[in-house]
């Protein structure tokens, strides 16, 4: 089976299903100030208010409820920046199964905090210095764990693509879907909903201009990477798109684009004043690409995918003070 058939709308459609009930159905925004802002008419999927602060846990928890019971009595490894590291917590937590979150030293506390909380054990290590991938399958090797990464797996993408399927479900025709992209599980599970239901419908994603590898890779159809990039947009730091996510995103999404470090915290500075709502600078990427014109689409009716709420209360002083 070619890789780009990996995942179908059949997967995303059963992953909602065993999702019923376990993960929120997030609720859809609007706001007229976006509206008159953009000339067009924009529904903003807020998935800072799914469990554990992101879409993140749709794709964790149906890959994890999927494990034979082997699997999950011995448990369940991952290397994440944050949002994923917590979900597979929580899944686990859920589900009974041991979870070992490999995180880098300097994701955000509360990432860290909310990651133990959940009952993971978490291992730090130097991202400057150490592969996290080679570390992760080194570790899950030696101590015979499954290892679920955080976007290159079929069943975390066909999880994330429910956010989409719900959005449509909630706000039928769309001219346009914005999604946001670090390692493009979101990206590709959302296309892959969109375009099965609405394949006129076209979809963006979205990336930092400091983590443009997908985007490169996008116009190129070669797979780019990129190592360890300086964006805020901690959730988008990922060294490229994956084996199972890149055919996904040629096949499905019809544009990249990319937005700088000046509209991610601009858009997030709009967003928690005017929208009320708590949003990380990963969460804002596909807004940003509207709001700054990077996108536009006068006259249509938007779909936007808000990834997450798990910012550093700490440090939003020092980013917002730039505004």
């Amino acid at each position: 089976m070619p890789k780009d058939n990996f995942v179908t709308i059949t997967d995303v459609q059963a992953a909602q299903a065993r999702l019923l009930g376990i993960a929120h159905r997030t609720p859809v925004l609007t706001s007229r100030i976006v509206n008159d802002r953009t000339n067009s008419q924009v529904f903003f999927k807020c998935e800072n208010f799914q469990r554990t602060g992101s879409f993140k846990f749709r794709g964790a928890y149906n890959a994890l409820a999927q494990l034979s019971p082997a699997q999950k009595q011995t448990g369940v490894l991952t290397y994440s920046s944050g949002n994923h590291a917590q979900a597979i917590a929580l899944a686990g937590q859920l589900l009974n199964i041991p979870t070992t979150i490999v995180m880098p030293d300097d994701a955000p506390t509360v990432k860290q905090t909310a990651t133990r909380s959940y009952g993971a054990e978490v291992i730090l290590y130097n991202r400057q210095t150490t592969n996290r991938e080679e570390l992760a399958q080194n570790l899950a090797s030696d101590r015979h764990l499954t290892l679920i990464p955080p976007y290159d797996h079929p069943h975390v993408v066909a999880g994330q693509g429910t956010a989409a399927l719900e959005l449509i479900q909630e706000v039928g025709e769309l001219d346009l879907l914005l999604v946001c992209c670090g390692g493009g599980g979101l990206l590709s599970g959302s296309a892959i909903a969109t375009k099965a239901l609405l394949p006129d419908c076209k979809v963006i994603g979205v990336e930092p201009t400091l983590a443009d590898d997908a985007t490169r890779s996008f116009h190129s159809k070669t797979l780019q990477t990129v190592k360890n990039p300086d964006t805020i947009a901690d959730g988008a730091r990922t060294p490229s798109l994956g084996q199972i996510t890149f055919p996904l995103v040629l096949r499905y999404v019809d544009d990249m684009v990319t937005v700088s470090e000046e509209a991610i915290v601009r858009t997030m500075f709009f967003l928690w004043e005017r929208l009320k709502i708590v949003v990380e600078p990963t969460g804002v990427l596909a807004v940003a690409a509207l709001l700054e014109g990077v996108v536009t689409a006068p006259q249509a009716k938007i779909g936007v995918i808000i990834s997450g709420g798990n910012v550093d209360l700490a440090q939003v002083g020092k980013l917002f003070s730039q505004c």
